[in-house]
């Protein structure tokens, strides 16, 4: 029979190999990062860490994270180097996906930070190039991943909760519109996640019309933000207007300067905001020549709301309108009225 001793040898060795090749395979799948737990995890002691960084093996990024070069880091490394300094922690807001393309580093340069999530019931330090954002039942809105990030719909819907306005919760939701495996049911599994978001109620609407097609939230937007506090005349919304192929829907028409104004609503554009830039060039032509139907989208509508009504404005007055538009505050830049 072996010998006891021998055989809680033969187990020692086995568990130390197996701890080296688990450290191993982490720093592979990691880009050559580990955190001080993992390399003491596969045997490392406080002395080896510290020969290993006098000899340039190892190089601390942050407090208790090493990577196993002296170069400057790729984005995913300062990805992982986050990750596992705010562990359990996953990548979030603008750096939940990779970049396309990533500029090579040059002296001097300052990359983009890296956005971390961590749950609300911790703390953690900050440091340079990282920032941290705090999730309440965080595992609840978390994926997998090479790094670990969040959800893209929960990822989303945290981005419009942070959001400063609307057209930046909206922009929110535009970026993950559209993809294949994102709909309007994903979305709404994970704004069930949310029970305490800002603009919730109005979020869930942008969903049930993205599900439906409709524009119940633009054509709103346009009522109170554009037309009414803008004082412009009231327009007929939804008028049917009969057509060789059937009836059709005009959102927004003002029949008696024979202006139509149409809203699209579409989210999922990868140029979206070049559209919106699109859009605002083709309302000064019309505003020029005359052209009788309108197409707005949300950045006209929600981001530059008085300058829309001022164009509008000019559009009706050049088809018979004979009042005059209202300021709806100080910054507005329709003039007052003496």
């Amino acid at each position: 029979m072996e010998d006891s001793g021998v055989t809680s040898g033969h187990e020692d060795v086995w568990e130390r190999e197996y701890a080296a090749r688990l450290m191993e395979a982490q720093r592979r799948q990691q880009d050559g990062l580990l955190s001080h737990a993992q390399l003491a995890a596969g045997g490392l002691t406080r002395a080896d860490m510290i020969r290993m960084q006098r000899r340039k093996e190892i190089v601390r990024v942050h407090p208790r994270v090493y990577v196993d070069h002296t170069g400057p880091l790729t984005w995913h490394q300062r990805a992982w180097a986050a990750v596992l300094y705010a562990a359990p922690a996953y990548v979030c807001g603008p750096s939940v996906e990779a970049p396309r393309t990533e500029r090579p580093m040059v002296p001097g340069m300052v990359p983009d930070p890296i956005h971390v999530a961590i749950d609300q019931t911790r703390r953690v330090a900050p440091q340079p190039g990282i920032v941290i954002h705090r999730l309440t039942n965080l595992e609840t809105h978390a994926h997998g991943g090479v790094p670990p990030r969040l959800k893209l719909e929960d990822n989303a819907l945290a981005m419009a909760h942070d959001a400063r306005s609307e057209i930046d919760a909206i922009a929110s939701l535009a970026n993950v519109a559209g993809r294949a495996y994102v709909t309007a049911g994903s979305l709404r599994g994970a704004l069930s996640r949310f029970p305490s978001m800002r603009r919730r109620a109005w979020i869930a609407k942008i969903i049930d019309d993205l599900e439906s097609g409709t524009n119940s939230v633009l054509e709103h937007g346009y009522l109170t933000k554009v037309e009414r506090v803008h004082g412009l005349p009231q327009s007929q919304r939804q008028a049917v207007r009969a057509t060789p192929n059937g009836n059709q829907f005009r959102d927004v028409e003002y029949a008696a300067y024979g202006l139509v104004v149409e809203l699209d609503g579409a989210l999922g554009h990868d140029a979206w905001r070049d559209q919106a830039r699109d859009a605002d060039r083709a309302l000064d032509d019309l505003a020029a020549t005359g052209t009788v139907t309108a197409r707005l989208r949300w950045h006209q509508v929600f981001d530059t709301p008085c300058r829309t009504a001022r164009s509008i404005a000019r559009v009706l007055a050049s088809r018979g309108w004979t009042a005059s538009p209202t300021a709806c505050g100080d910054d507005c830049p329709i003039p007052r009225q003496p």
